[in-house]
C-alpha cells in the first residue's frame, strides 16, 4: 500500500503520498514533534489529535483516525482516546525514568555511571540459579496454585517463624510477582475511596501512587535528617483520623537506609492499637541488608500487631533476584484471601521456575547464610566509603544508613547557585540533571521520594565504580561553590 504524511494544524490537515513508510509530524502530536516512522501494512489505522470535547461525565480527548485500505480508499472517523481518571492521577516512577534514560545514554556511547536503580550488582547465588535451571529441566514449567506452591509457602512460614518470630500457616501467605505486586494488592484489598494512607517521607516512590490507584488519599508525614528520617510518634498521632486506614512502614528504608529501633516501633504500635480501623503494611524487603549493631524487628511481632499487620517481603534485594520477580505477603487469613482474589483476576500465580529458586534461597540458612553475608559485607564497605567521601564536602548533610544500599544526602546548600553552561540549580531535580549532564552520573532527585532537599545515591555498584562516581560528583559540586 501507499503511505501518507499527515500535517495537522488548528484549521486544516493535508495528506500526501510518500512511498513505503508512514510518517507523522506536526505540533498537535504531543511534546515531541519529531517524525516517527511506522512500517507499511496491508491495512493501517493512523490517528491524529483532533480536539477536546465535553461530555456529561468528563472531557474527552478525541482523535481523527484515518483508515487506509488496500485499494487506497480512506475513511475518517473520530475515536475517544481519553484515559481513566484513576490512571491520569498517577505519576510515572522517576527512578525507572532516570534509569532508562541513563541506560539509553550508555547504549549511545556516553560513559554514564548509573547509580539510580535499586538493584544489587551481584549475580544471583549459584545454588539459587541452579534450582531455577533444574526446575526447567525437570518440567516444573506449568501454572502453580494462585497463592504459590505449597512447598514455597511452607518454607516462607518456617522463615518467618525462625527469623522474625511471627507464626503463619500456608493459607496466610500469598506469593506474587515481586513485593511491589504484594503491596499494591494489599492497598487495593483494604482501602475504600476516601480512605487515608499514612506514609512517612522520604518514601519509596510507589507508595503514594498505590494509594491513588485505590482511590485513597496519601497523607505524607515529613521526617528530619537530624532524626535519621524516622517517624515521630507524636506527629503520627496528631494526623490520624477516622479516615486513616493504612500506615506504611519500610525498615530498612528505601531511600534513606534508616532502620526503626524496636523501642520506636513499640511506641508506634501503641498508637496504632488505639485506632480500630488502622492497619499496617510492613515493607521488610531489605531486612537482611542491615549493618550491625542495627537489628531488624518485624512489626507483626509486637504485642497486638499481628492481627492488623500485612508483612511484605521478597527475594529481589537480599538474594540478588530482581529479575526473578518473586515476593510475598503474610497476614491474617481474611486480608490475605482478599489479596489472593485480586491476584487471581490479575496475574494469577508467580513463575513456577522462580518459586523453585525461592525455595532454594530460603534453604541457604538463617538470614540467607554466607551468600547473603558476603554481599552485605561489600555493601557496608561501600557505604563507609561514601559516608567518608561526602562527609568531606562542605554543605552536605548525611544520615548514616543502617541498612539497604542507599545514601540519601542533603545537598540543598547548592540550590540557588548558577552552573556555567547549564543555568540555575533550583532543586533536587535540576541538580541531578546537572550531575548527569556535567558529571555523567545518574542519581535520583529527592523530590521523587517526598524530600526535595536530598538526592539518592544507590551504592549497589562496585567500589571502583563508586570511587569514579564520587570524583565526578565532587568535581561538579565544587564547580558550583
Amino acid at each position: 500500500m501507499a503511505a501518507f504524511s499527515l500535517q495537522t494544524s488548528s484549521s486544516s490537515s493535508s495528506i500526501a503520498r510518500l512511498g513505503s513508510q508512514t510518517r507523522f509530524s506536526g505540533a498537535d502530536l504531543g511534546p515531541d514533534p519529531k517524525s516517527i516512522g511506522f512500517p507499511s501494512h496491508p491495512r493501517s489505522s493512523l490517528v491524529l489529535p483532533l480536539k477536546l470535547a465535553n461530555s456529561k461525565s468528563r472531557s474527552r480527548a478525541m482523535v481523527m483516525a484515518v483508515a487506509v485500505s488496500g485499494n487506497d480508499q480512506t475513511q475518517i472517523t473520530e475515536v475517544d482516546i481519553s484515559l481513566s481518571p484513576r490512571v491520569n492521577s498517577l505519576k510515572p516512577s522517576k527512578t525507572v525514568a532516570i534509569t532508562d534514560q541513563a541506560t539509553a545514554l550508555v547504549q549511545a556511547g556516553v560513559p554514564v555511571i548509573r547509580l539510580a536503580a535499586g538493584e544489587p550488582d551481584f549475580d544471583t547465588p549459584s545454588v539459587i540459579a541452579e534450582a531455577g535451571i533444574n526446575a526447567i529441566r525437570e518440567g516444573h514449567t506449568r501454572y502453580t496454585p494462585n497463592a504459590g506452591t505449597l512447598e514455597l509457602r511452607e518454607a516462607i512460614c518456617y522463615k518467618l517463624k525462625e527469623e522474625n518470630g511471627i507464626s503463619y500457616t500456608p493459607d496466610q501467605i500469598v506469593v506474587s510477582n515481586g513485593a511491589k505486586q504484594s503491596i499494591v494488592q494489599a492497598v487495593l484489598a483494604v482501602c475504600s475511596p476516601g480512605d487515608e494512607v499514612i506514609i512517612p517521607a522520604p518514601f519509596w516512590v510507589s507508595y503514594p501512587e498505590m494509594a491513588r490507584l485505590a482511590d485513597a488519599t496519601p497523607v505524607i508525614l515529613p521526617t528530619s535528617i537530624s532524626d535519621n528520617f524516622l517517624l515521630d510518634p507524636k506527629l503520627l498521632e496528631s494526623k490520624l483520623t477516622e479516615k486513616s486506614r493504612l500506615l506504611i512502614l519500610c525498615s530498612p528504608s528505601n531511600p534513606t537506609g534508616s532502620v526503626y529501633p524496636k523501642k520506636l516501633l513499640q511506641e508506634i504500635a501503641q498508637i496504632v492499637a488505639r485506632h480500630p480501623r488502622l492497619l499496617v503494611i510492613s515493607d521488610e524487603i531489605y531486612e537482611h541488608i542491615i549493618y550491625r549493631p542495627a537489628t531488624h524487628t518485624s512489626f507483626a511481632s509486637l504485642p497486638g500487631m499481628w492481627e492488623r499487620t500485612l508483612t511484605v517481603n521478597g527475594f529481589s534485594k537480599a538474594f540478588a533476584m530482581t529479575g526473578w520477580r518473586l515476593g510475598y505477603l503474610a497476614g491474617p487469613r481474611h486480608f490475605v484471601a482478599a489479596c489472593g482474589k485480586i491476584q487471581s483476576q490479575f496475574t494469577s500465580g508467580a513463575s513456577s521456575i522462580s518459586q523453585k529458586a525461592g525455595v532454594a534461597a530460603l534453604g541457604l540458612g538463617y538470614a540467607g547464610g554466607e551468600a547473603v553475608s558476603i554481599m552485605v559485607k561489600a555493601f557496608r564497605e561501600r557505604r563507609d566509603f561514601l559516608v567518608k567521601s561526602f562527609g568531606e564536602l562542605s554543605g552536605v548533610k548525611i544520615s548514616e544508613p543502617k541498612g539497604a544500599f542507599y545514601l540519601f544526602i542533603d545537598v540543598s546548600s547548592y540550590y540557588g547557585t548558577e552552573a556555567e553552561g547549564f543555568g540555575k540549580i533550583e532543586n533536587s531535580e535540576s541538580l541531578c540533571r546537572y550531575l548527569l549532564d556535567n558529571g555523567q552520573v545518574a542519581l535520583v532527585p529527592g523530590d521523587a521520594f517526598g524530600d526535595d532537599t536530598c538526592i539518592r545515591i544507590s551504592y549497589a555498584a562496585s567500589l571502583t565504580t563508586l570511587q569514579a562516581a564520587v570524583e565526578r560528583i565532587k568535581k561538579a559540586l565544587i564547580a558550583l561553590k
